[in-house]
């Protein structure tokens, strides 16, 4: 099965079915890092905090409001902190959900939105290299101005509306695995 797995210091994102419900609530995991982390023999954890604040023009654009839930991730495997990811999402969407709580439950936020009426119908995900940042590069022990991996990841439902941005920023050594299906 798709797996983020940790093999020799490697990081292995498979997205090819990472989203779907039966992976992100395996096990009863929290999410699909929860998930894979678990499934490869490593021991996911994250540091979680929730607010209502202000959000990048980026992320603005592509949710139709400046303000939005963001739930800000320190993502590790063990004591290795891996991945910085940070959520935003429509305010009417997280309290329709009941995501403004750390613990959001079996399948995390993907699955609340589900029960909520916003099921994610399409993903989107844009793989970009950044510049790491002061306080990116403290978190994840690099320099500032090392090259890191940022996926943003948007989610839509089937009537096109987004309801997630996540902006994942990873640690060194991921490899990341797309498929494509061809008939």
């Amino acid at each position: 099965m798709p797996s983020t797995t940790t093999s020799g210091g490697t990081i292995l994102r498979d997205a090819s079915a990472r989203y779907r419900k039966a992976s992100r609530e395996e096990g009863g995991a929290r999410g699909a890092f929860d998930a894979e982390t678990k499934r490869s023999g490593g021991a996911p954890r994250a540091e979680v905090t929730v607010r209502r604040d202000s959000v990048p023009a980026d992320v603005a654009e592509l949710l139709g409001a400046e303000t939005a839930v963001v739930r800000a991730r320190k993502m590790y495997d063990g004591d290795t902190l891996v991945q910085l990811a940070d959520t935003y999402i429509p305010v009417d969407v997280a309290e329709a959900a009941g995501v403004e709580q750390v613990d959001t439950g079996v399948g995390g936020i993907i699955s609340r939105f589900a029960e909520a009426g916003f099921a994610q119908a399409e993903v989107t995900e844009d793989v970009t290299q950044i510049e790491a940042d002061a306080d990116q590069a403290a978190a994840l022990g690099v320099q500032a101005g090392d090259k890191l991996l940022q996926i943003l990841h948007v989610g839509r439902t089937e009537s096109g509306r987004v309801v997630e941005v996540t902006q994942h920023v990873l640690g060194a050594g991921w490899t990341l695995r797309f498929s494509v299906p061809l008939a």
